[in-house]
């Protein structure tokens, strides 16, 4: 018996062996075009991701000039013909990126409308949000680093997010399932030189934010696109794009955070916290167990924080005792958790390593009017 344990264990040591020799085989190579498949798409040393395995036969494009989105040469970020460019009232702070979106629907197919959540969009539709920083923020048309492009697909199997990271060149950008890190450098809209690490976000990442509980998009909701003279909600029910739309006069509009005209401090502070909190913070967010509800629709105080006590918020607290204290941003959770960039502490706790001055100044002045 102690022959064959030995045997055994010799077979076994020579299988592994071989295993250990084929997973360090590199892929073979891709064409760009092609697709490439995550299982080989990540390396033994890819800890940080890990891929679910129903997800690991799914294959994703390996280059971004595979979903056809631009005309031209890609760095234009001309959309092709059909793929619709698209706005939000209130968009999500990101570092002071600025932000292109677009959206490409199956051919001779078209969004429903919802009252409340993201638009109905139909299997095929390929959502996708393009982040880069001009060299100078006061000169919007002048040169720009395009940095990463973040994809929402919507397949049979629901949505999945694919993050691609523009090359040095600005003249494709590739799969990077693994996320990265890129530096970035502007000239801010005060004149002042700036600098930052942008954080390019791993395809797990992206379930951080959209899976509320499923993965689904966030932004492109009627409340948020409902805006700007020429109305894109109304021009693309006259295009046949948009369907199901009630009277105009029925959508409901969120404000835009940065316009005092477009409403009041209130409205302006809630549209702010409804487009970059409550992704988490709502009954169906994975920070809904905290009891802090910040989606435009809570109209409870308690839920907004009003003399809340946190849950589990730990350092975060800043040492003050209530999400929101009337009238005292300074001693309000709320105001400390955006304006400190400590890792476990600020909020939102991913997507942003800067201190968005000007919105923090809005919930100061939105804080500060309470009763």
């Amino acid at each position: 018996m102690r022959g064959v344990f030995v045997l055994l264990g010799a077979v076994a040591t020579v299988v592994m062996a071989g295993v250990v020799w084929f997973a360090m085989q590199p892929s073979p190579a891709l064409e760009p075009d092609r697709t490439a498949l995550v299982s080989l798409s990540v390396s033994p040393g890819d800890a940080a991701v890990s891929v679910p395995p129903s997800r690991r036969r799914a294959s994703y494009p390996r280059e971004l000039s595979h979903y056809d989105l631009f005309q031209g040469e890609m760095a234009s970020l001309t959309p092709a013909e059909g793929v619709i460019e698209y706005e939000l009232n209130t968009p999500l702070f990101s570092d002071y990126s600025e932000k292109q979106r677009l959206i490409k629907l199956p051919e001779g197919m078209a969004m429903g409308y919802t009252p409340a959540g993201p638009l109905d969009f139909p299997v095929g539709t390929v959502i996708a949000k393009t982040f880069f920083y001009p060299a100078d923020a006061r000169d919007p048309d002048g040169p720009r680093r395009l940095v990463e492009t973040r994809i929402l697909e919507h397949r049979d199997e629901g949505w999945v997010g694919i993050p691609y990271l523009w090359n040095e060149e600005q003249t494709a950008a590739s799969l990077a399932l693994t996320g990265g890190e890129v530096e970035v450098a502007w000239v801010h809209v005060d004149g002042e030189a700036r600098e930052n690490v942008h954080l390019v976000p791993n395809f797990n990442d992206c379930k951080r934010c959209h899976a509320t509980p499923t993965m689904q998009p966030l932004g492109p909701k009627a409340r948020n696109l409902n805006g700007g003279v020429a109305n894109q909600l109304v021009a693309w029910t006259e295009a046949g794009i948009l369907t199901g739309m009630p009277d105009h006069a029925d959508v409901p509009r969120l404000a835009d955070w940065d316009d005092p005209s477009s409403g009041t401090v209130d409205e302006r502070a809630r549209a702010y916290l409804d487009v970059n909190c409550a992704h988490c913070h709502s009954e169906q967010g994975p920070a809904r167990n905290s009891g802090l509800h910040l989606d435009v629709a809570t109209a409870d105080p308690y839920r907004l924080g009003v003399f809340k006590t946190p849950v589990a918020a730990g350092r975060g607290t800043g040492g003050r005792l209530y999400g929101i204290v009337p009238g005292k941003p300074h001693e309000s959770i709320m105001h400390y958790r955006l304006e400190t960039t400590n890792a476990g502490e600020m909020m939102p706790e991913f997507g942003r390593s800067l201190v968005h001055a000007e919105g923090l100044a809005l919930i100061t002045e939105w804080i500060e009017g309470m009763e």
